[in-house]
């Protein structure tokens, strides 16, 4: 270390030299030092300089109506009011108001008090950035990622209960409903209105005891002319970030006229149901009153619950306004030429969905209405184990500051997220808003589709690659729901099994699922809409045997259907399923599309081929009477759309 310079009585000099190369005087010198450094404090106190620390161009209003509104959400049933509702962030002599209350009451006592005494803290619409700080300061568990994500574990429960969820019947809806019986495959098990009423007074006393709670006010569907409002309370502001992704955000003034919900989601997820209640079949249960507009968590921090919850009622509401609901991707093209893409897990919806050519609208929930189609949700919610940046770039991008990483596992030290850990569950997810996606079409709507997909993985290797569909042969394959679980992905499958879900979608049909279909029918009618069964799974011999279509052909398929090339394509018909399959499209191998051909004992292919078939025809069954939805000619029709069973070796 040099020293600094000595002055000619040999004292050390503060300032050794001035400009011209002199000594300065030290005094002097002493004294502009000081000034040069020292700032004097804006601030009075710590305090005070936290709050200079945060600056406002948008301060919240607290809009009377608003907090009224907010009072009698919370309002439980037994009470003539609701709660006396604070907005978070006020203060009373520079002390949070939230704080306040926390510090002055035991965690016993607290518990023990009327709820109807004790104001209700409410944070409301908060950004993501204070989200983050919520849940970082009152979850345990949830931590930020390298890639600015928040990471966070949904409890016990990392998957959807679908079992413990209850529809009230209702006067008013109850014919309306697809009520589960006599193993009919419905969704829809019931409860009645008194049993609804006691558990959601346990969820509102338990969400009025807490020291804070989250809600989020935003939309359902993109079409301003039948998006529904929607209001989300929870508990956790982990769930208040994810429906901030997973609804579509309103706009500042939107918020101020926000008004009264329309449908309602009181999650007091952490809290149980109580086992000893009628219908309740677990310490879980996720209840749906129609006539209310509510629906009750109690029993699962799952956030799923909600994002399906609302799918759910969108389910029952959309179609009464004449506007079809489906579980389905969507993509558009620069002629602006829609394309639905149906599948369930493992079909390749969400990868030939998002393609760089063709902008996103969605990729899980859309409505089909009047003006054409829309989104639903304003985000994504996708499975990310084995997540590859080379497979999937588009989700691996979105992963990233405001991004909610559910139930992934990460390294302790760096924060580095291993995508293919599924030591907590097969089922980790991403949920982020659908900008995050590059190529999304923002508002998240487009005209009428001139195409629909129909994908499934067929494991047992006898479908084609693609084949044309009749209005009919649509309408059955929409209501079947098709794929195959293979050998190995769960325990005890040992072979290709074969898995049925009504409209590709069936754990979220309210109504029939010929309701559904015959307005899929009458749509592709009015707009000319082509219908297309696209097999992404296996050729040349069943799971284990063959082998699976090359990502490359399959895509090759899609861009051949975009194009209008196999509109002009000759088609031959296949056995038993009656499918019509192009004899050629461009950068596909010719022998590739005659599934048979594939096969090297031609015997084993036809009783395989009948076996499926025989699968087909079981599942349908359960739908054949067309449910008073269709007319019974067309009923009947309709299953003769489907596989024709072959009667002593011959169809």
């Amino acid at each position: 270390m040099s020293m600094r310079p000595a002055s000619p009585n040999g004292k050390m000099r503060l300032n050794p030299v001035s400009e011209d190369g002199t000594f300065e005087d030290d005094d002097k010198n002493t004294m502009r030092l000081v000034e040069g450094v020292s700032h004097p404090s804006r601030a009075e106190d710590v305090q005070d300089l936290h709050r200079l620390q945060k600056s406002s161009t948008k301060p919240r209003q607290d809009d009377a109506s608003q907090v009224a509104s907010l009072s009698e959400t919370l309002r439980s049933s037994a009470r003539a009011v609701g709660p006396k509702v604070v907005r978070g962030e006020k203060t009373q002599q520079g002390i949070p108001f939230a704080k306040k209350l926390e510090s002055q009451r035991s965690g016993f006592m607290r518990a023990m008090s009327d709820s109807g005494l004790k104001p209700t803290v409410v944070y409301h619409n908060l950004t993501p950035a204070e989200l983050y700080e919520k849940a970082l300061q009152h979850e345990p568990g949830t931590s930020i990622t390298s890639e600015g994500a928040l990471a966070t574990l949904s409890g016990a429960k990392t998957g959807r209960s679908p079992r413990d969820k209850r529809v009230v019947r209702e006067a008013e809806s109850e014919g309306d409903i697809w009520w589960n019986k006599d193993k009919n495959g419905s969704p829809n098990f019931e409860m009645d209105e008194r049993t609804f009423l006691l558990n959601r007074e346990r969820a509102v006393d338990y969400l009025n005891m807490l020291d804070r709670l989250y809600v989020f006010d935003g939309y359902a569907g993109w079409d301003p002319e039948a998006r529904i409002k929607i209001r989300v309370v929870c508990a956790r502001a982990y769930h208040a970030l994810f429906m901030y992704n997973m609804l579509i955000r309103p706009t500042d003034q939107e918020l101020l006229n926000f008004g009264k919900p329309d449908f309602t989601i009181l999650n007091a997820g952490a809290f149980p149901v109580n086992r000893y209640t009628s219908y309740m079949s677990s310490s879980t249960s996720v209840d749906v009153s129609l006539k209310a507009k509510e629906m009750v968590i109690l029993g699962t921090q799952y956030a799923g619950e909600m994002k399906k919850g609302i799918f759910t009622v969108m389910h029952y509401l959309m179609p009464k306004r004449g506007i079809l609901s489906l579980h389905s991707g969507c993509n558009v093209g620069k002629s602006d030429d829609v394309t639905l893409f149906f599948g369930l897990s493992g079909t390749g919806k969400t990868t030939l969905s998002t393609d760089p050519a063709r902008p996103l609208i969605g990729d899980d929930e859309h409505c089909w209405g009047d003006n054409g189609v829309f989104n639903i949700e304003g985000g994504c919610y996708a499975k990310c184990i084995n997540l590859k940046r080379q497979n999937e770039p588009e989700i691996w991008n979105a992963i990233k500051f405001g991004t909610v990483l559910e139930n992934v596992v990460f390294d302790e030290n760096t924060r580095e997220v291993d995508f293919d850990n599924n030591a907590v569950t097969e089922n980790t997810r991403a949920s982020y808003p659908i900008h995050y996606i590059a190529n999304a079409r923002i508002p998240c709507v487009g005209p009428h589709p001139k195409n629909l997909i129909l994908l499934c993985c067929d494991a047992f290797g006898v479908l084609p690659p693609v084949s044309k569909l009749t209005k009919e042969q649509a309408m059955y394959h929409f209501i079947s729901g098709y794929t195959a679980k293979v050998a190995g992905t769960e325990q005890g499958i040992t072979e290709p099994e074969a898995t049925f879900s009504a409209c590709f979608g069936g754990a979220f049909l309210l109504w029939h699922p010929m309701k559904y279909a015959s307005m899929l029918a009458e749509k592709m009618d009015q707009h000319g809409t082509n219908a297309w069964l696209v097999n992404t799974g296996w050729t040349g011999g069943r799971y284990g045997v063959g082998s699976r279509f090359k990502l490359k052909h399959t895509r090759s398929i899609i861009n051949a259907i975009h194009s209008g090339e196999l509109n002009n394509a000759e088609y031959a018909r296949t056995p038993i399923f009656d499918l019509r399959v192009p004899t050629s499209i461009s950068e596909v191998p010719q022998t590739m599309l005659n599934p048979e051909a594939q096969w090297g004992d031609k015997q084993e292919f036809r009783s395989t081929l009948q076996h499926l078939a025989e699968l087909y025809s079981s599942n349908f069954n359960k739908y054949a009477s067309g449910g008073g939805f269709v007319s019974k000619d067309l009923a009947e029709r309709i299953v003769s759309a489907g596989p024709h069973l072959m009667q002593n070796g011959s169809k």
